[in-house]
């Protein structure tokens, strides 16, 4: 066991050889490595693969009871200070080391085909590959310093994949604005490492956690400048973690490929945030008014990402905004201590999240040949619809990802989110009642996001393209010839490569004149376009994920004699929490159980029939923003205008991400160039005039004073009637 240890510094080294050469080909030989671009895919996937067994190996030494390996090796040493490198193992690292690697493996299977017709494949698998290295070696980190390192990492790769189709204006500025938020949170992560070492004179943990459970409680160090700098490692996590205030990045991010969306939101960069903080968990449970501020800023950011998800068109900032809520639940949990719950539903929302993410780019897939492939219409859920019929496969997998975010047991963020809801209960009331709320929201949107998409009948009508007027339909197509007018609104326009097609959601419904003006008007080769079923490759990543999302459950709650208790995960987590201080007793009796159990789940059931009743039926609520008539049945009854209201807040508060973007702009962006142009009118109207104002009346004082030696009378007379003019208009 010992042996297999020594040589786990080679799993965040595996894909590197491979990205180095890719890197290289594409700089020497870009035509040739271009050409065997396909080749690359199979050994990223098989090194993935390899650190992946090798992850499970050290997990399955973890569970057996083996104790936590540290190997460390000096990188400079003089007498004041001494930097090392190494790595950690531990039940925290090998639980992220699965994570990534099995995540990360089904994201690159997927990419394959995702992006087999994209120009910049092999660039895509040198960014991806980097990308995992870089976690890799984040969860491994045995100090500080080098979790900050492999921090910046991450960074710069997930500025690289967001912006990965640069030309496109929206994808630079969203790279660009993930990297500036998160370099605020990364400047306070580097203040805090900083101020640690300042106190400690060390960057390793074990130095940290026994100033935590020794020096502090006896006030031995300064508590103000403690928690101060606890508060800076906080920031890190917020920005990473997307938590408020500093989360507006994470929508943005959706200007990436699908698969970096899946990557990004599932196991890796936001789960980077949740990390740490665990990671750093002993330290921060000796300081309570850390814990607290993380608690709050937990509750607020699910509670606020829940609310943003409400009226999202956009399929993937929906999901977007569901992982922020997710991760709000996770730092509320480590906020009151809940270690084992919030690593659980790490675990589980991870691979639920990344089935939805992966399953919303199969639909997006499908509905490209039908809209065109432009994120505005691809991604808009107005235009979906009924894709039941055409995509069952990834229509199942989805609905089983969503039932499990929502919390329906027994899939596997059931058992998480009902351990993390219980828990907030015993903590704070009011904790658990924003807890729970948000957990019946979150059943809201997310059934929204499915019966939007794939309820229902297929919504691409056809004043999506037409110029004029709202039921006026005069277009010419490719081929010159005119669209006939007066078609019923269940045909579907389509814009293909070699003109515009027609298809029904009911052919055999259409009488014989339509079918012959519709069959003139398709495609050369007589046929309907319809959505479309993703090819094998890209099925065979989510059926693997729903396996997980179905099963991965089953190594959470488990009854013994009555009592409900974590199983594999008290014997894998409770370790890390215990690294170097103690583990808490996560047991409860069935009975208890079983109370929150049928509490959280009558909450999904009730906002599932909720998105049900809006959504499920009908669709004027969403396109007209009215309510259902059910609710006012009477014209003129003083309620309707009272929902009405209602609703316009709700939707405005949620289309307009809670007005904190606009804030932001107005306050941080304007503002600063206006202190900026403020900044630049002092420079050179006060600090450059005052330079120049010095010169130029030297130089025309020297020029008077020229005149006043010239030996001339008139010039003589000249000045002193302007000193008297100047002497009688002072004192007269």
């Amino acid at each position: 066991m010992e042996h297999t240890y020594q040589y786990a510094w080679v799993i965040p080294l595996l894909p590197l050889p491979l990205i180095m050469s890719m890197g290289v080909g594409l700089f020497l030989i870009p035509t040739a490595t271009k050409n065997l671009r396909r080749i690359w895919a199979f050994p990223s996937v098989l090194l993935l693969s390899i650190a992946m067994v090798f992850s499970v190996h050290l997990s399955i030494e973890q569970i057996n009871g083996s104790s936590i390996y540290q190997y460390l090796w000096s990188w400079t040493i003089n007498n004041d200070f001494s930097l090392e490198f190494g790595y950690l193992i531990d039940p925290l690292s090998s639980i992220m080391l699965i994570l990534i690697t099995t995540v990360g493996i089904l994201v690159l299977i997927y990419s394959d085909d995702y992006m087999s017709h994209d120009e910049g494949y092999l660039r895509f698998f040198v960014y991806i590959s980097f990308f995992n290295t870089s976690m890799l070696g984040l969860v491994t980190s045995s100090n500080l310093i080098q979790i900050y390192f492999f921090w910046e990492l991450v960074g710069m790769c997930s500025y690289l994949l967001i912006g990965f189709w640069f030309t496109r204006p929206i994808a630079a500025s969203a790279c660009q604005k993930a990297f500036v938020t998160n370099r605020v949170g990364d400047f306070g992560l580097l203040l805090g490492i900083l101020g640690f070492f300042w106190i400690t004179g060390s960057l390793e943990f074990r130095d940290l956690f026994k100033i935590a459970n020794n020096w502090i409680p006896n006030n031995g160090i300064n508590s103000l400048l403690t928690t101060l700098c606890a508060f800076l490692l906080f920031l890190g996590a917020v920005a990473k973690s997307a938590q408020f205030p500093l989360h507006v990045w994470l929508p943005d991010a959706m200007e990436g490929p699908t698969p970096i969306s899946a990557l990004i939101h599932a196991a890796t960069m936001v789960a980077a945030g949740i990390f740490l903080i665990a990671r750093l968990l002993p330290l921060f449970i000796s300081l309570p008014l850390v814990m607290s501020f993380i608690s709050l800023v937990g509750t607020i950011t699910l509670f606020l990402g829940a609310t943003l998800a409400l009226a999202q068109r956009d399929i993937k900032r929906s999901l977007a905004y569901s992982t922020m809520s997710q991760l709000g639940y996770m730092m509320l949990a480590l906020g009151i201590g809940s270690y084992q719950a919030a690593l659980f539903h790490l675990i589980t929302h991870a691979y639920s999240k990344a089935l939805l993410f992966l399953g919303s780019g199969s639909v997006i897939h499908s509905m490209e040949p039908l809209v065109g492939y432009s994120p505005d219409k691809s991604q808009n859920m107005v235009l979906m619809g009924g894709l039941r019929k055409y995509i069952p496969i990834t229509r199942t997998c989805f609905l089983w990802a969503t039932l499990s975010l929502c919390g329906i047991p027994p899939l596997a963020c059931f058992w998480s989110k009902d351990e993390i809801l219980s828990n907030s209960w015993l903590y704070s009331p009011f904790f658990g009642i924003i807890a729970s709320f948000t957990a019946g929201l979150t059943a809201f949107y997310m059934f929204r996001v499915y019966l939007l998409t794939f309820d229902g009948y297929l919504r691409v009508h056809f004043q999506n393209y037409s110029s004029t007027k709202e039921g006026s339909l005069y277009l010419i197509s490719l081929w010159g010839k005119r669209i006939p007018q007066g078609v019923n609104r269940d045909f579907v326009l389509s814009t293909t490569k070699n003109g515009i097609s027609f298809f029904s959601q009911n052919i055999s419904k259409m009488n014989s004149n339509t079918r012959n003006k519709i069959g003139s008007l398709s495609s050369p080769l007589g046929a309907f376009v319809y959505p479309h079923e993703t090819g094998n490759t890209m099925l065979f990543t989510l059926l693997i994920l729903l396996l997980f999302t179905l099963f991965i459950g089953s190594i959470g709650i488990h009854f013994d004699n009555g009592v409900a208790e974590l199983t594999i995960l008290s014997k894998w987590l409770t370790p890390s929490i215990n690294f170097f201080g103690e583990s808490s007793n996560s047991s409860i009796n069935s009975y208890e159980f079983i109370t929150n159990a049928i509490s959280s789940v009558s909450l999904a059931i009730f906002g599932l029939f909720i998105a049900y009743i809006f959504y499920g039926s009908a669709y004027s609520f969403f396109m007209n923003l009215d309510l259902k008539n059910f609710l006012v049945k009477v014209k003129g009854n003083p309620k309707r205008y009272f929902f009405d209201q209602v609703k316009k807040k709700i939707y405005s508060w949620s289309h307009n991400r809670a007005y904190i973007d606009i804030f932001y702009t107005s306050v941080f962006t304007l503002g600063i160039r206006g202190l900026t142009e403020l900044t630049c009118f002092f420079d050179k109207g006060i600090i450059d005039g005052i330079t120049n104002g010095v010169g130029l009346a030297s130089f025309c004082l020297g020029e008077e004073i020229k005149y006043v030696g010239g030996g001339r009378i008139s010039s003589y007379l000249f000045f002193f009637l302007c000193y008297v003019s100047v002497f009688i208009f002072f004192f007269l």
